[in-house]
């Protein structure tokens, strides 16, 4: 158990709020001279937090399964070469500063991943942020705009 305390979302008034934490390994680079060092493929144990809020349990009485956020992330990363992934360009003929995957882009597709999730869902939860810690001194807050709360 991580036994981490996590910054909390914004005030909300959904009845409930999930936080979801788990942890990945990928190794990836920042195609882009200014970058340094991470320029080069090293890798990171991602820590992860994902927050959800809603007010309407689904049929098995979850607001989401704890098992199903895990899956989307922990699933598609673990283990990978991020900039291998679609989300990050992989294939695109053009590099797209805005998919690099930064903690701060890979914090924001984990929040896209979990949302269109939850789009699917019926019982309109959403997911208020993602924490996303790539070493022991670095982390990355993803918080949607408000209007997509």
């Amino acid at each position: 158990m991580m036994q981490q305390m996590y910054p909390a979302p914004p005030d909300h008034n959904y009845r409930f709020e999930l936080n979801k934490e788990f942890h990945f390994a990928a190794a990836h680079y920042i195609p882009a001279e200014e970058a340094g060092s991470c320029s080069r493929v090293h890798g990171h144990t991602y820590y992860c937090n994902v927050t959800v809020g809603g007010d309407e349990l689904d049929s098995c009485g979850f607001l989401v399964n704890f098992s199903e956020v895990k899956r989307l992330v922990r699933d598609r990363f673990d283990h990978r070469l991020l900039n291998d992934d679609e989300r990050f360009g992989a294939g695109s003929s053009e590099l797209d500063p805005q998919q690099f995957p930064t903690t701060e882009v890979v914090a924001r597709t984990v929040w896209e991943l979990v949302q269109e999730e939850l789009d699917r869902r019926s019982n309109g939860a959403r997911c208020l942020q993602v924490f996303l810690r790539e070493t022991p001194t670095s982390y990355v807050i993803y918080r949607p705009e408000a209007s997509r709360v």
